[in-house]
């Protein structure tokens, strides 16, 4: 429970940004880009599951790793609870928890009216 309770939390910061950014007529391309990577996520980790079981051909970390930069982080996070699949390899935690932080700051940062890279870059 506690899991789910932090990957709630996690989506805060995210959507409120997209609700800064976006106006209302174009939530529907919005919503439909993160309903299509985010569900592309969630099926390419199901088949790599599939795969990893029969001993067929695994699916590249790297393109787990993209679609979750892409924006499938969140049913990526859903998927290594569902299928029991990545959730206990180190390396591949390491790397999928830097893409979940990387949201968090850029969403952040915007909120922020980019005052982080701001102080960072000047």
């Amino acid at each position: 429970m506690k899991k789910w309770a932090a990957f709630l939390l996690l989506l805060i910061l995210p959507v409120m940004a997209l609700g800064k950014t976006f106006r209302p007529d174009s939530w529907p391309i919005l919503f439909g880009y993160l309903a299509v990577i985010s569900f592309s996520t969630y099926l390419t980790y199901w088949h790599d599951k599939r795969r990893a079981r029969s001993g067929g051909w695994r699916v590249p970390e790297k393109l787990l790793h993209l679609l979750e930069l892409l924006g499938g982080w969140p049913l990526a996070f859903v998927a290594q609870r569902v299928f029991h699949h990545k959730n206990q390899k180190r390396s591949y935690q390491i790397v999928f928890w830097f893409i979940v932080l990387l949201h968090q700051l850029v969403a952040l940062d915007y909120l922020l009216d980019w005052r982080i890279s701001a102080r960072l870059f000047n």
